[in-house]
């Protein structure tokens, strides 16, 4: 009989400071579920625990694997497997134009030109940007700046999307735009925010404390223990 496949995510015994501050303190995390939302204040060590899936902060003490692959000693592989989505999209739009942003991600796989224009243009029909393509990127919305942001990333073919606080630039109607795709996404998703409906249909809620996990659970539970701590 085959042996299953390992939790995609594995924190084990995870401690990080920066200086004299302690951000995280023994997080240990199996997460196999393909909706993960993590929660907590700032400062509870959110954006630290999201940047360790892909190698952007290495951990103190402890392990991170991704895949089976220890995060410290495969980043480079690692980072094949995890797309990493910001807060403020302009932090990851580089080119001058919308389709030459996504050409530039397919440069490390694709080599022909023509072949990533046309599949530049294929992503953006898929992410309903197909009629901006030469268009500048900075005069996009801020909903259609965080699509590109995330067309640009998934085009590569993550198996893993981690994004810290995604709807915090965006307002009412973008937030759902963007909750609605992330919603369609076969990847395993992993969302940091304080947006806390959108993470009501999701598998499991993490709530984040001091750098502890004080709470995990299905959202219903994990959310109301949240809502409880904040108005202590």
């Amino acid at each position: 009989m085959p042996e299953s496949a390992p939790p995609a995510i594995v924190f084990d015994g995870v401690e990080h400071a920066f200086g004299d501050r302690v951000v995280l303190r023994g997080i240990t995390l199996e997460i196999p579920e393909r909706r993960v939302g993590v929660i907590g204040a700032n400062g509870s060590g959110k954006s630290t625990l999201a940047r360790m899936i892909n190698g952007l902060v290495l951990p103190a003490g402890g392990t991170v694997t991704v895949n089976g692959l220890d995060v410290r000693k495969n980043k480079r592989k690692v980072r094949r497997d995890v797309g990493f989505i910001f807060s403020d999209p302009d932090r990851q739009i580089i080119m001058p134009t919308v389709a030459e942003d996504i050409e530039l991600s397919l440069s490390r796989i694709v080599s022909d030109k023509a072949q990533r224009r046309a599949r530049a243009r294929e992503v953006l029909a898929d992410f309903g940007l197909d009629g901006h393509a030469d268009q500048p990127a900075h005069q996009l919305s801020g909903g259609q700046k965080q699509l590109l942001a995330l067309a640009a990333v998934m085009v590569v073919g993550p198996s893993i999307l981690v994004a810290d606080e995604p709807t915090t630039m965006l307002d009412l109607r973008n937030a759902l735009m963007l909750r609605r795709v992330f919603a369609g996404l076969d990847e395993q998703l992993v969302v940091l925010t304080h947006d806390l409906p959108m993470l009501d249909d999701f598998d499991r809620v993490i709530v984040l404390d001091d750098g502890r996990v004080v709470a995990d659970d299905e959202p219903a539970p994990a959310i109301a223990f949240y809502r409880n701590l904040m108005s202590r």
